[in-house]
């Protein structure tokens, strides 16, 4: 596991706890954008553990994502609420279920055919839902009620409040981060490195690396799930564009911008993109044009994604 900057790690420290102040002094709108911002590090992390460490790169992860939360809509009452731990759970087995089949199908392929593959099976379920009248169609569904947790009839936290939802988001991501940095640490997360570098070599080493790259695919599939479980109940809606390989294109985006097979790369990339693009929103309707072209030069001049500013300073 890659040893991270002295300035990466305060700025992650610093960042923490700016994060935690922050519902103190910030209006409701910026308070939900950058909840939106930590659902998507969420996102990109769970990708990051498969093209950064794995050396698989999915253009499918958006299947896992969307499944998950239209399980949220599923188990949701049509005038109620669903039950937290009921819901999470539901979504987080439906995306590894999902993740697990799609695996042991995609896994037996390689480098350009894995891409293709893993986009054919996100684009047949985002067709199949944009097609569904039982799903919303390509209009989707409404979630009007947040999940709900009660214990003995006391609520910890109500995810209908915009400041409790983002302190749970920010838990969440914090817990993400901490089991991704734990696992890649362990003898498994050396085995999934050491696969990427040579697989052949650990296979003749008797490594089974067809089950240790399933495992990563699975694990990565939940904790999408997990994103799009906390996208739809933020968002309150669920709808065929969650699936799509669009929302697969912009997480790869955000994981090369912030700098591939980085524990911190994931979380700057999904920041500086989402930042961008409210910024450059501001400036001009043309607005995705300059965030190409801030992408391009971004690859240019810094090839190793943001993380790489640091890596810079650690040697001067």
């Amino acid at each position: 596991m890659d040893t991270q900057p002295r300035s990466l790690q305060i700025l992650l420290i610093a960042g923490l706890v700016a994060l935690a102040a922050f519902p103190l002094v910030g209006e409701k709108f910026y308070i939900q954008f950058i909840t939106k911002i930590m659902i998507t590090a969420m996102f990109a992390m769970s990708l990051d553990l498969l093209v950064g460490y794995t050396g698989l790169v999915s253009l499918g992860h958006a299947l896992p994502f969307g499944l998950a939360a239209y399980a949220l809509m599923f188990v949701t009452p049509e005038n109620g609420a669903a039950g937290l731990w009921r819901s999470l759970a539901a979504a987080a087995g439906v995306a590894g279920i999902a993740s697990l089949v799609v695996g042991l199908l995609v896994l037996r392929t390689s480098g350009i055919y894995f891409i293709m593959v893993t986009l054919a099976f996100g684009q047949m379920a985002y067709f199949y839902v944009h097609d569904s009248s039982y799903l919303g169609g390509s209009d989707g569904k409404y979630i009007y009620v947040r999940p709900v947790l009660e214990i003995a009839g006391w609520q910890p936290f109500n995810l209908e409040n915009h400041v409790d939802f983002y302190y749970v988001a920010l838990a969440l991501m914090a817990f993400v981060y901490v089991t991704l940095r734990v696992l890649l640490a362990s003898p498994f997360g050396r085995v999934i490195a050491a696969i990427k570098e040579n697989e052949h070599r650990m296979q003749m080493l008797g490594f089974a690396t067809f089950r240790y790259k399933l495992v990563c695919f699975v694990l990565a599939g939940m904790l999408a799930g997990l994103a799009g479980w906390l996208t739809a109940a933020h968002d309150g809606l669920v709808n065929p564009e969650m699936l799509s390989w669009h929302q697969s294109g912009q997480l790869l985006m955000m994981v090369i911008l912030g700098g591939m097979g980085t524990p911190s790369g994931p979380i700057l990339g999904a920041a500086a993109l989402k930042l961008l693009e409210l910024g450059f929103q501001g400036v001009t309707k043309h607005w995705q044009l300059l965030l190409g072209g801030f992408i391009v030069l971004s690859v240019l001049l810094i090839p190793r994604g943001l993380a790489q500013l640091f890596e810079w300073r650690r040697r001067g």
